[in-house]
């Protein structure tokens, strides 16, 4: 029998929660569980990063380098691991070099540890700034992998892929399965090939949306992976991730161990499954999230895109047009070369799909993030864009073949003038830069706000 130790990330705090109620849960429901947390032996905690800087600011009102102070202050031995989108940090767009370099900074003085990096091209050349940045105020640089299925997206494809990163100074690797679309053969496959090239710690990401994310998990570990995330049960399954408890119970008897403490994670539960009941009852909880849905395997929308999409939708009075959507998603993403359907790019086509529906007549209306892939501003894609379609939305413009963000001047002296008159260290000047509007608004707000640690000062020098 094996006998080898798994190290386990916890994702309740930041991706389970953003599959499952859309990032909706504020940090006062979150505190009161933080220390028991802390003493479960996690490997790392999913606290930060993906969307939670988003929903902080946009629906919460709260201040999210102050989330981020408060879960350093309560876990003292536990890793923080956070979820970076590359040159688009945790925006929409790409930004320049001396922004993403700030941004890194000031996220490791607060106290991160694991900085998951992903593109959502897996375009390598989006990467390199924040890869630079991590290494240069000493975080861990886990350099994540994309994953998705396409003709081109292969295993030789993606064990390439992980050698390109390991070359570029990756501390550790993940394979990054966002709509949990990676079946048992290919993930033993693909783990075993990477950890034959590349001698670096291997994560496996994935989720239960489509059924098959525990075989994943099980065949992953079998052929060699290091560490694998997890959901604490109240919170698991439908979109999120495979149960944490189910998860160390069952790999137990096969030989894997952890440093996972049973009881502590009893107590997590038993407190989770109280927070959950508030979303059933303010129908944040949609039962649409908690089915397993093997048409995930075809139209590969990750969970959080759908919980978002499902939202959307439901506000506007037009759930019913979900499934047709969905079916649209697949035929979308083909025209545009099979991107990976991880954000930005999962909202971008999902929404694309969204519009052809609704207008009746595909690519009628398009939005300005599209045209914008098309024109190159996100990276390289790995397949060839439908060149038709290309011409029909923008016409005869150049397109752009170097990275991106070697054609962005420095921002933040620009940034940092236009939100002087609220800005009051440069925490607020990066809120301002990923999202304008927003930040604005909840800056001039901030009066308003009280937490149980108070809003603190740190001096960076832009």
């Amino acid at each position: 029998m094996i006998t080898r130790t798994i190290k386990i990330t916890e994702t309740v705090l930041r991706d389970a929660q953003q599959s499952l109620i859309a990032t909706r849960m504020p940090i006062e429901d979150m505190i009161p569980i933080l220390e028991e947390m802390d003493e479960a032996g996690y490997e790392a905690v999913e606290c930060w990063g993906g969307a939670t800087f988003d929903s902080c600011l946009r629906y919460l009102n709260e201040d999210p380098w102050e989330r981020l102070r408060i879960f350093r202050k309560k876990f003292k031995k536990t890793k923080l691991l956070m979820l970076l989108r590359g040159q688009s940090l945790l925006g929409y767009r790409h930004y320049a070099d001396d922004v993403v370099d700030a941004f890194v900074k000031q996220f490791i003085l607060n106290g991160i540890d694991i900085i998951r990096i992903f593109d959502a091209l897996n375009d390598v050349r989006n990467i390199e700034s924040c890869l630079k940045a991590c290494k240069k105020y000493g975080g861990h640089a886990q350099l994540a992998i994309a994953y998705t299925v396409s003709p081109i997206h292969t295993v030789d494809y993606f064990t390439e892929l992980a050698t390109k990163l390991a070359k570029m100074g990756a501390d550790s690797l993940c394979i990054k399965d966002m709509a949990g679309i990676m079946t048992p053969d290919v993930a033993y496959k693909l783990v075993s090939n990477i950890k034959s090239a590349v001698n670096l710690p291997l994560e496996v990401h994935t989720h239960a949306t489509a059924g098959i994310s525990k075989m994943t998990y099980l065949k992953a570990l079998e052929a060699g992976a290091d560490m694998i995330d997890t959901a604490i049960s109240p919170f698991s399954g439908g979109t999120s991730q495979p149960a944490t408890e189910s998860m160390v119970l069952g790999m137990s008897g096969l030989g894997f161990k952890t440093d996972l403490n049973m009881d502590r994670l009893n107590e997590i539960a038993i407190y989770f499954k109280k927070i959950r009941s508030k979303y059933h009852e303010n129908g944040l909880l949609k039962l649409k999230m908690l089915y397993t849905d093997p048409r995930a395997l075809t139209y590969q929308v990750p969970g959080g895109m759908l919980s978002n999409l499902l939202s959307q939708l439901t506000q506007q009075g037009l759930e019913g047009k979900f499934d047709t959507v969905l079916n649209e998603v697949p035929n979308v993403r083909m025209d545009l070369g099979y991107p990976p359907l991880v954000t930005p790019l999962s909202q971008m086509v999902g929404t694309q799909a969204l519009m052809n529906v609704l207008t009746g007549q595909r690519y009628q209306l398009v939005s300005s993030e599209i045209k914008n892939y098309l024109l190159g501003k996100y990276g390289q894609a790995v397949a060839p864009i439908d060149e038709d379609l290309r011409q029909s939305i923008i016409g005869d413009e150049a397109v752009i073949r170097g990275r991106p963000a070697d054609l962005l001047e420095a921002e933040l002296p620009r940034l940092t003038e236009e939100i002087a008159d609220y800005a009051k260290n440069i925490e607020d000047v990066l809120d301002y830069a990923l999202f304008p509007q927003i930040a604005r608004d909840f800056l001039g707000r901030r009066e308003d706000r009280f937490y149980d640690i108070p809003i603190q000062e740190i001096e960076v020098i832009i």
